[in-house]
């Protein structure tokens, strides 16, 4: 026995290759040594420790992946809640016919509300109607209350459930509009302009103009013709649409005739939580709330 037959690995040179008939039946000589050929066992095997790795990284039960998605939703709503939309409801009459609320109503309407129309120098325009906190013992005990259990208040949290304390009316004066009640057709007069305003539920009651029989857009307890302004700076003048049954700005303001008086008519801008822009509840009544072309045509002061 020689050595190259004790070692195979000695003298092995170039692999002969039978290029077959289709070739001329010609031999060829390869100098480059063979790949290695693994079997998929040996390629798996090779792979094990990479697998046996991955199976000893710890992993979350589907109880606890479950209680993850639920702490992230939560935190979602809150974000949403705080800077995009947060829902509210109408807890009484005074934005009918478009909203409705209060006992005469079987289920009170829910309203979505948008933050982000009155971020940084955005501001509410008349015609907006918006949600506002309560600027000063506006509402009753009832309505401030809000949610009084624990479902509740915990959806309210995250903007789920509406909050109480907060009002919805719609703006009629912005800063510097004087606003007057009313021209002989019972319309309101903003900065000049008589208003049209086909979404408002008017009062069945004079608004004490000469010859004026029929409807009054602008009525308020103790007298029904007024004048208002000019809006101070950083505030709002607020109506509702049901203009005889609704506690806004025209009830909290002096008249003329009142020499002792310490109302004050104005909502602060900085009051104002958003702008509604949809009905959300009942389904059946669920639209999008635009912003009226009445008062296109009222000059700014």
């Amino acid at each position: 026995m020689t050595s190259n037959d004790r070692d195979p690995s000695v003298g092995v040179g170039p692999q002969a290759r039978w290029d077959g008939p289709d070739m001329g039946g010609s031999r060829s000589f390869s100098s480059s040594p063979q790949a290695p050929r693994w079997t998929p066992e040996q390629v798996g095997h090779g792979r094990g420790p990479r697998h046996e790795e991955d199976d000893h990284k710890p992993r979350l039960s589907a109880w606890q992946e479950g209680i993850v998605l639920v702490v992230l939703a939560v935190l979602v709503a809150v974000v949403v809640k705080a800077l995009f939309v947060q829902a509210f409801y109408i807890p009484s009459e005074s934005m009918e016919p478009g909203l409705q609320g209060g006992p005469s109503v079987a289920t009170d309407h829910r309203v979505l509300v948008e933050k982000p129309s009155y971020w940084l120098s955005g501001t509410p325009q008349r015609g907006d109607v918006v949600v506002f906190s309560d600027p000063g013992s506006w509402l009753g005990a009832d309505d401030s209350a809000g949610p009084d259990n624990i479902i509740g208040k915990g959806l309210a949290v995250i903007g789920l459930y509406p909050e109480g304390g907060h009002l919805v009316k719609r703006v009629i004066g912005v800063p510097g509009d004087v606003i007057e009640c009313c021209d002989k057709q019972g319309r309101l007069i903003v900065n000049g302009v008589p208003i049209e305003e086909p979404y408002a539920r008017p009062s069945e009651t004079k608004c004490g103009r000469p010859n004026k029989e029929g409807e009054c857009f602008g009525p308020m307890p103790g007298t029904r013709h007024w004048e208002v302004g000019p809006v101070p700076e950083g505030s709002l003048f607020v109506m509702g649409d049901n203009r005889a049954n609704s506690a806004d700005s025209t009830v909290h303001m002096c008249t003329a005739n009142e020499t002792d008086c310490a109302l004050v008519p104005w909502v602060p801008e900085e009051n104002v939580v958003g702008k509604v822009v949809a009905l959300g509840w009942p389904l059946d009544r669920a639209k999008w709330i635009h912003r009226p072309e009445s008062f296109e045509d009222v000059p700014s002061q």
